[in-house]
């Protein structure tokens, strides 16, 4: 629960006493309360996966929240969807732009920080409100396998593995105990898939699941088909002990 916050919260342009903008922590809890992203990076990649759940009539081969912004780039969103969208059209344009001026592909750091440095803008004026998103922005580059996070403070920060979204808390937890730098890809889709798990009230479909991988050997973005998210999803669930906790990664 927020505390009071004496008229505060009416102008985000506006410090409360205690230097706090409120209307930019109520941004990051609309991230908390959106359903689950999760990037891992690995030795051999990146993994991005998000929990949809879709309704009866809805196509399940459309995902709204993994979004293609270059070959080499992706991102998963948590919060106000239709805010990603926006800042997703900006990550293309810097990833189309440093195309057309450099004649090579962006790195993921400077995607990250385009985006960051426009989620800052939108908490120092007037008349707007601030993003209410956060980005987990993947890819391989010339430097391997990136993760970062952008969040409507405008801060970006790099991970080597990183949960957003309701239960975030719990997975990220999760991932500080068995995340380990030489996992592979395999490995990371099947850790992936546990994360989701962690916090989800199906805990042995797949149907609620979407992932995307970018490896580092063609540095191309590919959604995995249904197929195969039920095959890392077996495996994820075949490693889960009576107890509950995870046994180390095997894929």
């Amino acid at each position: 629960m927020f505390p009071a916050a004496s008229g505060y919260d009416r102008a985000i342009t506006v410090f409360s006493p205690d230097g706090r903008l409120y209307q930019v922590e109520y941004a990051i809890e609309t991230v908390r309360r959106g359903t689950l992203a999760v990037g891992i990076k690995s030795k051999e990649g990146v993994v991005l996966v998000v929990e949809e759940k879709s309704r009866k009539l809805q196509s399940g081969s459309m995902s709204q929240k993994i979004f293609q912004v270059d070959d080499h780039l992706g991102v998963v969103a948590a919060g106000y969807i239709p805010d990603a969208r926006s800042q997703v059209d900006q990550a293309r344009i810097t990833a189309q732009s440093n195309r057309l001026v450099y004649d090579e592909i962006a790195s993921v750091e400077t995607v990250a920080r385009k985006i960051a440095d426009l989620a800052q803008q939108f908490t120092q004026y007037a008349g707007v409100r601030p993003f209410g998103v956060s980005l987990i922005i993947a890819g391989v580059d010339q430097g391997g396998s990136e993760l970062f996070l952008t969040d409507p403070s405008g801060t970006y920060m790099s991970y080597s593995a990183i949960a957003i979204g309701a239960g975030s808390d719990q997975v990220i937890e999760y991932l500080e105990k068995n995340y380990a730098s030489s996992l592979s890809l395999k490995e990371a889709c099947v850790m992936a898939i546990e994360s989701v798990y962690q916090i989800s009230e199906d805990k042995s479909g797949s149907q609620h699941i979407k992932m995307a991988i970018i490896d580092t050997n063609t540095k191309k973005m590919r959604r995995l088909s249904e197929q195969e998210v039920e095959k890392y999803a077996a495996k994820a669930k075949n490693r889960q002990p009576s107890g509950g906790a995870s046994k180390p990664a095997q894929a």
